[in-house]
């Protein structure tokens, strides 16, 4: 007899876009995670692996072989490479992410590849990815971004997303703590 209760498991799919296809982390995709995560605009957001340690490729393989899979293995979410299709390289990633399952509401996370910022590309997979979840029945995605971080709040905004609030001192950065800008969609805003 199992006393955990079971989180449903999302299917294992790819998701395309007239530009980008979003597919499960891979083996080659290990070198474009390193050296985005070791990006010193990525850093300064994204205080991965965590607040005042260094990403390392070890921590990329680890990225790529275990944690990016095991959200969807262990029902808490999904996570995507965002890939060009016309190059076939990483410019990004995508999850689904922080699930609730009992209310159906679940956070869109992403980064972009330096190589591959003001492209429109994060915006372009964040709208495939709500497209998706709503359509799975979620009844409210979240994204939250520093305050400062305009670039993310941007697309936040362009893929339809409605500010509701700022929720300070939120997250932990490298140096210091930042506030979170909360933008919500609910299947009632869909176009």
């Amino acid at each position: 007899m199992t006393t955990a209760q079971q989180r449903p498991v999302l299917p294992s799919v790819i998701l395309e876009t007239e530009r980008l296809r979003l597919r499960a982390f891979v083996e080659e995709d290990i070198d474009d995670v390193y050296a985005t995560c070791n990006d010193p605009e990525f850093q300064r957001w994204l205080p991965l692996p965590r607040p005042g340690a260094p990403y390392t490729r070890a921590d990329a393989e680890q990225w790529c072989r275990e944690i990016a899979p095991g959200t969807r293995i262990g029902g808490e979410g999904q996570q995507w490479a965002v890939v060009a299709k016309d190059t076939g390289r990483l410019v990004g990633a995508m999850g689904l992410v922080r699930v609730m399952w009992e209310a159906m509401n679940a956070e869109i996370g992403y980064w972009a590849s330096p190589w591959a910022r003001g492209l429109g590309y994060t915006g372009e997979a964040v709208v495939a990815v709500s497209r998706w979840a709503l359509d799975r029945g979620f009844q409210r995605l979240e994204i939250k971004a520093a305050t400062a971080n305009i670039g993310s709040r941007r697309v936040a905004e362009k893929a339809g997303f409605t500010f509701e609030g700022v929720e300070r001192s939120a997250m932990p950065l490298h140096e210091g703590r930042t506030d979170l800008a909360v933008y919500g969609l609910i299947p009632a805003d869909r176009a």
